[in-house]
């Protein structure tokens, strides 16, 4: 009776169809955990945001005091606020370690799937930069400022581009009212391209580490892939809790605990750990449009794999100069991030130059072999 329910009745199909029977490739790796975390995660971002909004007051001479009320004398303020902005690094971890396992297995090959997953990818880092501007810290303030400038490179609408984005001839109030307005609405658009992302997947299948057609071999995703996915929101929950409670401000600048002060500028810029690697390829180049085409590069070059990286296998794992060249690309992305923190001064500016060169140079090898 609870079979045949689960089958006839329209909505319950759907989840059945997404969640209990969907064939699913027998080969899967934990490294196919990291799609679902970053559900769990999206939920957490939009659920702790949503009821933080209803303490926030999106006024520059508010803001700042109103998330030190949240903090002192919401019940659980604290905890919200610390789950919230841990909650973002956390995301951008496991968007990271995602991207990655589908740059190694192949899974850009799979364009419709893969070009939703980067649209999700860009809506989550301009959800971010919202985000971290929102508290009106110093480095709030001054992220704001600088990244907003960079639209002054676009040419001939460059400056109006900036006004807009503004509100006014300078960073003030209407630029915060702005960015808090977006930074509410972003997330349900991203939750939107998830759903999209997750019709592509069910329609052309998930992905194995083999890289082969598993046609022939395929498992119902319950109960062994939910078995699976449920372990990994236990384990990495644990981590995140850890975090939490441990060393909740671990990920958050000393500067964003000060009022912003237009008068004072921070002794070093620096964006949140994962816009580092960005921040470095932006700082690297003397010239300003220059800077900004490489920095908006960066991230759309991820746009083109599934048309120019065309191998006959779609995993790495046929491929040993590729494996080799997919650790050499991810220990140079590390270092990119280091560099991002370090000062802008020789050596590190110098470093920077030539892991940024190194980043783009590994896309183009992986399209010549």
């Amino acid at each position: 009776m609870y079979l045949v329910f689960r089958k006839e009745n329209k909505l319950m199909s759907i989840v059945n169809g997404s969640l209990v029977d969907l064939p699913s490739p027998s080969s899967l790796s934990y490294f196919w955990n990291f799609g679902s975390l970053l559900g769990l995660f999206l939920m957490i971002q939009i659920l702790s945001g949503l009821f933080l909004s209803f303490h926030f007051s999106g006024d520059v001479n508010l803001s700042f005091y109103s998330v030190i009320h949240m903090m002192r004398d919401v019940n659980y303020g604290w905890l919200l606020r610390v789950i919230h902005a841990n909650g973002a690094s956390m995301f951008f971890l496991l968007m990271y370690i995602h991207i990655g396992r589908g740059l190694y297995y192949g899974s850009y090959r799979f364009e419709k799937v893969w070009l939703s997953g980067v649209t999700i990818f860009l809506l989550s880092m301009a959800t971010a930069f919202l985000g971290y501007v929102l508290p009106w810290g110093q480095m709030s303030f001054w992220a704001a400022t600088v990244i907003t400038n960079l639209l002054s490179a676009v040419p001939y609408m460059g400056g109006l581009l900036v006004e807009w984005v503004w509100g006014g001839f300078a960073v003030g109030n209407p630029t915060l009212t702005r960015f808090f307005s977006f930074h509410f609405i972003l997330p349900f658009v991203i939750l939107f391209f998830v759903i999209l992302h997750l019709f592509f997947l069910h329609e052309k299948g998930s992905n194995n580490p083999l890289g082969l057609s598993s046609g022939c071999d395929k498992v119902m995703f319950h109960p062994y892939y939910s078995m699976k996915d449920l372990y990994g929101f236990f384990m990495f929950s644990m981590f995140f809790i850890f975090i939490c409670f441990m060393f909740p401000y671990i990920f958050m600048d000393v500067e964003n605990f000060i009022s912003s002060n237009p008068m004072v500028t921070p002794v070093h810029i620096q964006p949140e750990w994962y816009f580092l690697f960005a921040y470095t390829i932006l700082r690297s180049i003397p010239s300003k449009i220059g800077g900004v085409v490489a920095l908006v590069m960066s991230v759309l070059i991820l746009y083109f794999l599934p048309f120019f990286l065309k191998h006959r296998f779609r995993s790495n794992l046929f491929y040993y100069f590729n494996k080799f060249l997919f650790w050499f690309y991810m220990i140079n992305w590390l270092l990119l991030t280091w560099i991002g923190a370090c000062l802008v001064e020789n050596p590190y500016m110098f470093l920077g130059t030539c892991f940024s060169i190194i980043y783009f140079f590994s896309y183009f090898m992986f399209w010549l072999i």
